[in-house]
């Protein structure tokens, strides 16, 4: 089941993320903490019926999810990850923040995960 296989893939980006940090690789480690979270959006998506293609619509996904769980903390959470996706570009966070961004996903992967 293609859902099942995204939510995989999620759990395991966050995981190689920690890795990735612990190695002092700070930019890699934002970048598999951005698809740790789009990952587990994507699997909400497939299974809905939504489109999920691409940043716009994982975004919308996101959105759509805090409006209907009445959780807001899901689009804070979900910019969280998208500004990890913006420091593999940038490299400009500093491992603390990296590290407090890859929890902030962790968080993001359990309400997600509840919802699916």
């Amino acid at each position: 089941m293609v859902s099942q296989t995204f939510q995989e893939a999620s759990r395991r980006l966050l995981k190689q993320g920690l890795e990735e940090l612990a190695r002092g690789d700070t930019r890699q480690a934002s970048e598999k903490g951005w698809g740790a979270a789009a990952q587990m959006l994507k699997s909400i998506a497939e299974r809905r019926g939504w489109d999920h293609r691409g940043h716009r619509h994982i975004r919308d996904v996101s959105a759509r999810l805090a409006r209907e769980s009445g959780d807001a903390e899901i689009r804070r959470l979900y910019r969280v990850a998208s500004d990890l996706h913006t420091n593999f570009y940038e490299d400009i966070d500093p491992p603390d923040e990296v590290a407090a961004g890859l929890d902030d996903v962790g968080l993001l992967l359990d309400k997600l995960e509840r919802l699916a």
